[in-house]
């Protein structure tokens, strides 16, 4: 089993009910940390919410290029990240190596802007990742990883673990991990859905992220990974049992995932 578990529910502040999905599975013990989305209406309640107790220090930023409308001004002239009518509508394909500097720094001027409208509601980001996985990006995780070094916070590698993932993807993903990693410093070693839990064994040592989207399924939480009727909360309970669910700043902590980053 790996030594720590991090639960992380993506999409934050995406919507009120999101938001009360996501209190609720921290109060159930389901997730340990969750990353907010700060150009959605339901952000500035989300922040409120993470001033809680429980969810103190395990808020992060779920960087977003791919919906809604950005709070900076360079991107809007960038057509491969905005439509004319002032949102993002992504038109980069995934395999992308390379931006130009225009769009590097409208991709940065973005990403201080969403950290900055965090730190502006109360809540220091603890860790950074990205909505649809778009730092997957080579480029954009480059961006994304300097970042996250600078504000000395980890960020989330690409998935590493899954039966669906052919030689060409792991191979990407490993040098893309490695690239992330080289920038960023500590951070998971093994990144993975519910469903991935589900359908393969867990890594035998490390650290592992899981990314959730938890669902209301009537006093329980479901997934939008998992089956409209299957548990999150029962899944990882059978697979992960007895392995601590934890916030990127405690497991980091731990001097054995700081040595093994430097490895």
């Amino acid at each position: 089993m790996p030594r720590h578990l991090i639960v992380n529910a993506d999409d934050f502040g995406l919507s009120t009910n999101e938001n009360a999905v996501i209190l609720a599975a921290f109060q159930a013990g389901v997730i340990s940390s969750a990353t907010a989305m700060a150009n959605m209406p339901a952000f500035a309640a989300a922040c409120a919410l993470a001033q809680q107790p429980l969810l103190k220090g395990r808020v992060g930023l779920h960087f977003n290029l791919t919906y809604g409308r950005p709070l900076s001004r360079a991107i809007l002239r960038q057509p491969r990240f905005c439509n004319d009518a002032g949102e993002f509508d992504l038109n980069l394909p995934r395999h992308r190596l390379w931006l130009n500097r225009q769009q590097r720094a409208a991709v940065l001027e973005e990403l201080q802007a969403q950290w900055q409208q965090c730190l502006d509601h109360g809540v220091r980001p603890s860790h950074l990742d990205s909505h649809q996985h778009v730092h997957n990006i080579w480029p954009i995780g480059e961006l994304v990883a300097r970042f996250a070094a600078q504000q000395g916070v980890p960020v989330r590698l690409a998935r590493n673990l899954g039966h669906n993932l052919s030689l060409p993807k792991r191979v990407f993903k490993h040098c893309l991990n490695q690239r992330l990693r080289s920038l960023a410093g500590a951070t998971a070693d093994y990144v993975c859905t519910p469903a991935d839990v589900r359908n393969a064994a867990p890594p035998t040592d490390g650290v592992l992220e899981i990314v959730t989207h938890p669902t209301a399924l009537g006093s329980d939480f479901g997934d939008a990974y998992l089956n409209p009727d299957e548990s999150l909360s029962a899944l990882l309970d059978n697979r992960l049992a007895g392995v601590p669910r934890e916030a990127y700043s405690v497991v980091l902590s731990d001097p054995r995932n700081a040595a093994n980053a430097l490895e």
